[in-house]
């Protein structure tokens, strides 16, 4: 079906509207062309997972299933029609989350877990799980404490970034979103409105949420150097 936040146009330019991947599908997007698409994106993740499923045969024929620890996950995901958009430049949810799946020795069965984590946590919560040595300047963090205590939190907040044109702060529950080069906001509450297509930045029973956010993004980037802060 149609993504919920299907849209036929982004309403405005976030850094990437007619991009590599946006001229993929014509303007405006129309549900049969998106429909299309999401057809083959589904054939493409259906192939997939076929060929996964021949390792995870492979490991049960050779005994090596209770040994081995398997990991799955990608890059970022394609809006595929999401608020009017084809690509992958973009941080709305369908977008700047991705796939992971584990499983093996030590894994929960059939649990899921709202964690907020980065790709770059991968090496040290291995290296936990398979009881190896941490270095000492790494910057991931390992969540494997989360595998046997879902309330264990490895970061307060996430952010995401996509060149000079977007900027994310990202907690549990509320997202902001900055687009500098408009001097534009989106807030959502993700709770309340998972496929973010109520913008609330402009309203005033939210102004403290929206204040915290960018005190929290701003720290941040201080932190790290954004050139959008060390620069002017």
């Amino acid at each position: 079906p149609l993504p919920p936040n299907f849209t036929t146009e982004h309403p405005f330019e976030h850094g990437n509207l007619r991009g590599r991947d946006e001229t993929l599908l014509p303007f405006p997007r129309t549900p049969a062309l998106v429909l299309a698409d999401l057809a083959a994106y589904y054939g493409v993740i259906s192939d997939l997972d076929a060929q996964i499923g021949r390792i995870l045969q492979s490991l049960d024929r050779l005994k090596l299933t209770e040994s081995t620890l398997v990991i799955f996950t990608s890059d970022h995901g394609l809006a595929v029609g999401s608020h009017g958009l084809r690509g992958k430049q973009s941080m709305y949810e369908h977008t700047i989350g991705v796939p992971m799946v584990f499983a093996g020795p030590g894994i929960p069965r059939n649990q899921s877990f709202r964690q907020q984590v980065y790709l770059r946590d991968l090496y040290p919560t291995v290296c936990e799980l398979c009881q190896v040595p941490l270095p000492h300047d790494l910057d991931g963090r390992s969540f494997a404490p989360v595998f046997t205590n879902p309330a264990a939190k490895t970061y307060p907040y996430t952010v995401g970034y996509f060149r000079e044109f977007q900027r994310m702060i990202r907690t549990d529950r509320w997202k902001l979103i900055e687009y500098p080069q408009l001097s534009k906001h989106q807030l959502f509450d993700l709770r309340a409105d998972p496929f973010e297509r109520h913008d609330l930045s402009e309203h005033p029973d939210h102004a403290v949420t929206r204040t915290r956010l960018e005190a929290q993004l701003r720290s941040w980037q201080r932190i790290h150097k954004d050139p959008l802060i060390t620069e002017g």
